[in-house]
């Protein structure tokens, strides 16, 4: 449900920055300006840790400028600029104009452009406190590392190419190429600052990791000819245990909590409640207008999952709907003994669990709705107003 993750985005910003900076040295065209400023740009706009990529980026060159006389290499001279002061001046207005478009909500919030600052403030005591996430400083070298589960003949690998990537950093020195040696150093950088903040989770490992890949594949620069063949061979060797691993994650075990990128991950139990819900609506297109209440203190993937349906109400504030009767309910299961008196009509009833770390939950499907979706079935849950009323006791004759 959750498809466009802004660590993905951050991910590509952060590359076209880093590719219009070398760009500049080495060329020094107008169109690597262009990307260095859109990239910049689209980090600002989605999230608020482009200040640690910035930061690493700018450290990097005087990092860089340090290794150059330690080793130098052939191609450090800078190229000629042959954009103007105009050019600049039109990327940062276009650039402001497009911050201030989206953090005012198109000019219709002007106070959300306070988000600009306010944001790190948020963001700064996450980062301290983590928030439930906290993690050890080694945790993405956890990630990285491979893990052998013997009893459950499961192998976790999904990272080796960015571990290879990161030793071969030791090495940053060895490589004559401005551009990876330079991403050596921004990718070391990088990788610090995120262990150093407490707030860790396994998909930030995309926005900082990438520069590590590229290394990885610059090992056949340090490599002698004759010893090629054997690199590109460990090489694919590498791609096709991390292929491996990842098809594991994503097609057998994706719900596993056991897994270590499977985190709050959705467990599929899910298909419990949405599975019914999308088969009435396939057969019959107003059953999107079924009525839904469901009554759970987190309800995430469930709004994107079930974005069609416009008659569902999410009651996660402890609140709850005047008439609790609906065709179907999701109940948290510290609410169910305040729902179930409440309700009057005939229901057949599920147990779910939505992700780990969460309460389970009791779904309530309307018997009279979903009968042909459970053929020989007897509802389980019958309302009070149903309930037949209890036979008078008849009067004693004196």
């Amino acid at each position: 449900g959750r498809y466009a993750i802004h660590e993905v985005w951050l991910q590509l910003f952060s590359m076209m920055f880093i590719w219009g900076l070398l760009g500049l040295w080495r060329r020094g065209t107008l169109p690597y300006l262009w990307s260095a400023g859109v990239g910049l740009t689209g980090m600002i706009l989605t999230k608020e840790t482009y200040a640690i990529h910035v930061a690493c980026a700018l450290l990097a060159i005087p990092t860089l400028a340090i290794s150059y006389a330690l080793n130098r290499v052939p191609d450090l001279k800078p190229a000629k600029q042959t954009w103007s002061w105009i050019d600049l001046a039109m990327i940062m207005i276009i650039g402001g104009f497009a911050i201030v478009f989206f953090y005012s909500g198109t000019f219709f919030n002007w106070s959300g452009v306070k988000g600009l600052y306010l944001a790190f403030k948020a963001w700064t005591e996450t980062g301290a406190a983590g928030h439930g996430h906290e993690k050890a400083w080694d945790y993405w070298l956890g990630l990285m590392m491979p893990h052998f589960e013997i009893k459950r003949a499961d192998f976790f690998g999904y990272e080796l190419p960015m571990l290879v990537g990161l030793v071969l950093c030791l090495f940053c020195q060895k490589f004559k190429n401005l551009n990876l040696r330079y991403l050596a150093i921004y990718g070391v950088g990088s990788l610090v600052a995120y262990s150093i903040v407490k707030y860790k989770t396994p998909w930030c490992i995309i926005s900082f990791g990438w520069p590590l890949l590229f290394v990885f594949g610059g090992v056949l620069l340090l490599v002698r000819p004759k010893h090629l063949r054997f690199t590109q061979r460990a090489i694919a060797v590498v791609l096709c245990i991390s292929l491996g691993s990842s098809i594991w994650l994503n097609y057998f075990k994706c719900s596993s909590p056991e897994e270590p990128y499977a985190y709050v991950q959705t467990y599929n139990d899910i298909f419990k409640l949405t599975k019914p819900l999308l088969t009435l609506a396939k057969r019959d297109p107003s059953n999107y207008h079924l009525t839904g209440h469901l009554i759970r203190s987190s309800v995430y993937p469930l709004p994107w999952v079930m974005g069609d349906f416009d008659r569902v109400g999410y009651y996660e504030g402890g609140n709850m709907p005047a008439n609790l009767d609906g065709d179907f309910l999701l109940v948290q299961q510290d609410k169910i003994k305040d729902v179930e008196p409440k309700l009057k009509g005939t229901y057949y009833t599920e147990m779910m669990t939505l992700r780990n770390y969460q309460e389970p939950s009791k779904i309530f499907f309307n018997a009279t709705m979903f009968k042909d979706l459970f053929p020989g079935r007897a509802p389980e849950f019958v309302g009070g107003a149903q309930k037949p009323a209890p036979s008078p006791v008849p009067a004693k004759v004196p």
